[in-house]
C-alpha cells in the first residue's frame, strides 16, 4: 500500500501569502519587535527586499509598523484578518453566481435558438401544484433509480408541506433505493415543530441535509438530464402556487448542479448530528447566563471538562471567545 508522504499545505500559503511572505511573518513572530535591519540580519536577506515584503504583510494586517520597527500581531488576529477577507472575498464570488443564475434564462434563450436550428426544441414543461411536484420526482426515480435528487428550499412554508404532508413519500422513496437525496434549507426552519423527527427519519433512510443562513433560491436538480426552477429566480414555490419549470437541457442542469455544490460545501450539517449532546447542552446552559460551576453541578461534570467543551466548541465555530461561540452556535441552530 502507497503512503502519501507529502508534507501537508501550509496554512498561511492556504490563505493567500508567498512562501517568503509567510518565512518572513514567522521570523517577526520569533522577534516579536524587530526594524527592517534585524529581520534582514536573521533572514540572511537585503533588507530591499524585505521591506517590500513587509509593506505587504502590514497592508495584509497580519503585522504592524510602528515607529520604524515591525511589530507580530497575535496570531488569532492576524489569521482572523486573513480569513475575514477570504470570507468576504467568497461572498463576492456568490453573489457573481448569484447574478449569473438571475441571468440565465438569457443564455437559455439563446441556447434554445441554436438548438432549434439543429435538432429542434428541448423540452421544458410546466408543473403546477405541490402533488404534481412530489409525484413528478418519483415518477423519474421511478424510471432510473436510484435518482440522485439535489434540492435547494430557502423558505419556511415549503420545507413545512415537505414535513406534514409530503415526508413519509421521500423517506420511503429513499430508503427503497429509489431516491439519493441531499437538501439544504434554512437554518431557521429547524424551528418548523415536527420538522426535527421527519429530518431524522429521511437521514436515517440514508438523505443528507443541511442548513445555510439563506438560500437564494428555490431549485433541484434529478439525475443528470432535468433540472427544475421557478418562474422567477430567487423566488419560492410557496409563492408561486408550486408553479415550476422542468427543463431537460444539459446547460442548465449544469449550472444548477455547480451552484448546488458550492452552497453544499458552505452549508452545516443538522445541528444535533454534528454535535455531541454534550457540547450542545454546555452552550444552551452558558446562553442562559449559567456559570461554568452551575453547568458542572447541573450536568454532573467537572468544572474543567466543561471549559474544555467550551474549548472544542469554540475551535469548531471558529470562535475567539465564548460570545462569539455562543452566536455561532446559535446561527447554525446548535441551540434549537
Amino acid at each position: 500500500m502507497r503512503t502519501d508522504t507529502s508534507a501537508p499545505p501550509d496554512p498561511l500559503e492556504t490563505l493567500g501569502l508567498t512562501p517568503g511572505q509567510t518565512t518572513l511573518y514567522n521570523t517577526v513572530l520569533r522577534l516579536h519587535r524587530a526594524t527592517c535591519a534585524e529581520l534582514a540580519d536573521a533572514t540572511d536577506r537585503s533588507p530591499e527586499a524585505l521591506r517590500r515584503e513587509l509593506t505587504s504583510l502590514v497592508r495584509l494586517g497580519v503585522v504592524d509598523e510602528q515607529g520604524g520597527e515591525y511589530l507580530a500581531r497575535h496570531p488569532a488576529a492576524a489569521l482572523g484578518h486573513l480569513v475575514a477577507e477570504r470570507l468576504d472575498r467568497l461572498a463576492a464570488e456568490s453573489r457573481r453566481i448569484d447574478t449569473v443564475l438571475g441571468s440565465i434564462r438569457g443564455f437559455i434563450h439563446q441556447y434554445d435558438a441554436g438548438l432549434d436550428y439543429q435538432t429542434g426544441q428541448f423540452a421544458v414543461d410546466l408543473v403546477g401544484g405541490a402533488d404534481e411536484l412530489y409525484d413528478s420526482v418519483i415518477g423519474m426515480a421511478v424510471q432510473a433509480p436510484p435518482l440522485e435528487m439535489l434540492s435547494a428550499v430557502p423558505d419556511s412554508r415549503t420545507v413545512s408541506d415537505f414535513a406534514h404532508r409530503y415526508a413519509d413519500q421521500w423517506i420511503a422513496a429513499q430508503r427503497t433505493g429509489l431516491l439519493s437525496s441531499r437538501t439544504i434549507i434554512p437554518v431557521h426552519t429547524l424551528e418548523i415543530p415536527g420538522l426535527r423527527d421527519r429530518l431524522d427519519q429521511f437521514e436515517r433512510a440514508g438523505a443528507q441535509v443541511r442548513t445555510l443562513d439563506v438560500v437564494p433560491s428555490w431549485f433541484l436538480v434529478a439525475g443528470g438530464d432535468a433540472a427544475g426552477m421557478p418562474a422567477q429566480w430567487g423566488g419560492t414555490l410557496a409563492e408561486n402556487a408550486y408553479n415550476f419549470h422542468l427543463v431537460r437541457a444539459a446547460i442548465v442542469v449544469a449550472a444548477l448542479r455547480s451552484l448546488f455544490e458550492e452552497l453544499w460545501t458552505r452549508a452545516a450539517p443538522l445541528p444535533w448530528t454534528h454535535r455531541g449532546d454534550g457540547v450542545v447542552r454546555v452552550l444552551r446552559l452558558a446562553a442562559q447566563g449559567v456559570s461554568d460551576e452551575m453547568i458542572a453541578r447541573q450536568l454532573g461534570l467537572s468544572v474543567r471538562t466543561v471549559r474544555s467543551r467550551f474549548a472544542d466548541a469554540m475551535a469548531e465555530l471558529g470562535a475567539q471567545s465564548r460570545f462569539q461561540a455562543g452566536v455561532e452556535a446559535a446561527r447554525r441552530g446548535w441551540l434549537v
